[in-house]
């Protein structure tokens, strides 16, 4: 069994994913050149994102992909990972998007606006 991972344009590698997970992860930031500290996935070509967390490090490689795959290396950044939907980590809770409730999205102000509202302060 084999997987093809990319690392960025043009950097590609044969991996084999019967192993653990731990070591599957060393060997994929190792390449990658990810830091330690960095929480990293595999992004699958139908864009299923596989988790390489901590959380599954008594599982292997081969049960979590699928054989002659091709899946991109991706660091997740904690402030973006509720997108990815993967859990969030910490004590930080997710923050509402779009506008709050009773007020009405506005667009730019235009010069005449901009004026009017610095001159209305300044009275």
């Amino acid at each position: 069994m084999f997987i093809t991972v990319m690392f960025g344009a043009g950097c590609w590698e044969l991996v084999n994913p019967c192993c653990s997970l731990v070591t599957l992860t060393a060997h994929l930031r190792q390449r990658g050149q990810v830091p330690p500290d960095a929480t990293i996935a595999l992004l699958a070509e139908d864009g299923h994102l596989v988790s390489l967390g901590k959380d599954q490090v008594s599982s292997t490689g081969s049960s979590l992909l699928q054989e002659r795959g091709t899946y991109i290396l991706v660091k997740i950044i904690k402030e973006l990972r509720w997108l990815s939907g993967l859990p969030s980590t910490g004590n930080s809770q997710r923050r509402r998007t779009g506008t709050r409730h009773g007020h009405k999205e506005q667009g730019p102000l235009s010069n005449t606006q901009r004026l009017d509202s610095l001159l209305s302060r300044t009275r």
